[in-house]
């Protein structure tokens, strides 16, 4: 490590005087002895420390060659691994177009625009991808953009909580179950309680009485998990008999067809990004969605840009809000995330400014036509049963005569991202299938006749 290490032994020695120790090990008293790791990279013969067995050093071509090697291991979706796999991360179309922008220098190697007199660009695309997302979920404000889908859903929760000032909130089973997990890690800090309301025949199946506690907000997806389309009006109602909030974790592509979030009475919307221009890529980074009510703007996480004028009255943008406890009253702060996916949000907005209000519907539509189809197809096996009977877009659940897990592992020796094998909460063998707008006919027949062959 020498060689990566910029400072010299005296200045090491003058570092180390300044704050009153004689050498590193002091420095690292504090550190348990168990976790420590002694110098060197092999343990020595008979000694009790804990070395790290790092390998030897490689040359730049061998090191290219061992990173090609690994990288070969992938299965990268494309003509030899159809993907008809989803569960919040979707095998969508990136028109040239898009990441021929994006990747242009100016936003690749953009900063964080703390410097609005030299940041204009970056700024006025944030604020354009800002007015598309508040567009697509029908509220008055979106934020930056947050991390990921999840990352938005447990902002949403420290909002809620902070607004209504009550710890306890009603998850739909509906929610991606990894979200949930997500928002029950961050709950152990937050004091959260989490409550889980059972899907039935495919929807949220809202109770009439609170168990232990109001809640502060209801989560509910649209569409869900399993792809069923809820009744977001409905858990509206379930809202307001509490006096709760409602939250909406919204898929970006539903907005072609469905009515947005924000006008069937969501306080808060979240969403993942990712089918907004941003491949597959291994399940990230991607983009976290998250608009509000003006009521609720001042609890709004990340950043916010707005327009401005500057001195000379030419039309300007600046981060207008940040929410985060570096910049305002700790006690008030309800967040502290500290940036936001730019690049990925920039990307996003080419994708939706591209489509347009036309091409968003007519993307869904293909969406919902692959997805009915392949949905038809596979039903037609002897053996596969729907898991729900419900109304669906993108995605939908079936029960399998074997275990999921062997079936998509039959089904990539076929060529074939069979799908996601679901968790027993929603019932036994199942696996969650998704169609896009990329899937052509002839791929979903050939789909159904390889998965009619490995459940025999």
């Amino acid at each position: 490590m020498g060689h990566y290490v910029p400072h010299t032994e005296p200045e090491l020695a003058e570092m180390l005087a300044f704050v009153g120790l004689s050498s590193l090990d002091e420095l690292f008293d504090t550190i348990p002895e168990a976790l420590r790791l002694a110098a060197g990279p092999r343990p020595r013969a008979g000694g009790a420390e804990r070395h790290l067995d790092l390998a030897d050093g490689l040359s730049e071509p061998d090191t290219r060659h061992e990173l090609a090697r690994l990288a070969g291991r992938n299965a990268a979706c494309g003509p030899d691994l159809v993907c008809f796999a989803g569960g919040g991360a979707y095998d969508h179309e990136i028109p040239t177009a898009v990441t021929s922008v994006a990747f242009r220098s100016e936003y690749v190697t953009a900063y964080t625009p703390y410097q609005p007199e030299v940041a204009q660009g970056v700024l006025q695309a944030l604020f354009e991808y800002q007015t598309m997302v508040s567009r697509i979920t029908g509220l008055a404000v979106a934020n930056a953009s947050l991390y990921d889908g999840a990352t938005a859903c447990v902002e949403a929760a420290n909002l809620v909580v902070a607004a209504k000032r009550r710890p306890t909130i009603w998850l739909s089973q509906g929610l991606n179950p990894r979200w949930r997990e997500t928002m029950s890690t961050f709950a152990v800090g937050t004091g959260h309680e989490l409550v889980t309301v059972d899907l039935v025949d495919g929807r949220t199946a809202w109770p009439d009485a609170a168990g232990s506690g109001e809640p502060a907000a209801l989560f509910v997806a649209q569409p869900n998990y399993l792809g069923g389309l809820e009744d977001v009006a409905e858990a509206r109602r379930v809202a307001d008999a509490h006096g709760a909030l409602l939250v909406v974790a919204f898929d970006p592509v539903a907005a072609g067809l469905l009515h947005t979030p924000g006008s069937l009475g969501a306080d808060v919307v979240v969403g993942e990004g990712q089918p907004l221009g941003t491949p597959l890529s291994l399940g990230g980074p991607y983009l976290g969605l998250f608009a509000t009510t003006l009521e609720l703007v001042r609890r709004l996480p990340g950043r916010l840009v707005g327009e401005t004028v500057d001195a000379e009255g030419t039309r300007a943008y600046v981060t207008t809000l940040r929410t985060r406890e570096q910049d305002i009253r700790r006690e008030r702060a309800s967040s502290n995330v500290c940036t936001n996916q730019t690049l990925i949000a920039v990307v996003a907005a080419l994708q939706m400014a591209w489509l347009g209000t036309t091409g968003l519907r007519e993307l869904a539509v293909r969406c919902a036509r692959a997805t009915r189809h392949t949905r038809e197809t596979i039903l037609a096996i002897e053996g596969v049963e729907p898991l729900a009977d419900v109304a669906t877009l993108r995605e939908f659940a079936v029960r399998l005569p074997v275990e999921p897990a062997t079936v998509i592992d039959r089904m990539a020796e076929e060529g074939f991202l069979a799908g996601i094998a679901l968790e027993e909460e929603y019932g036994e063998r199942g696996l969650l299938v998704a169609a896009t707008e990329r899937r052509t006919r002839a791929e979903i027949d050939a789909y159904a006749a390889a998965l009619e062959k490995v459940v025999r």
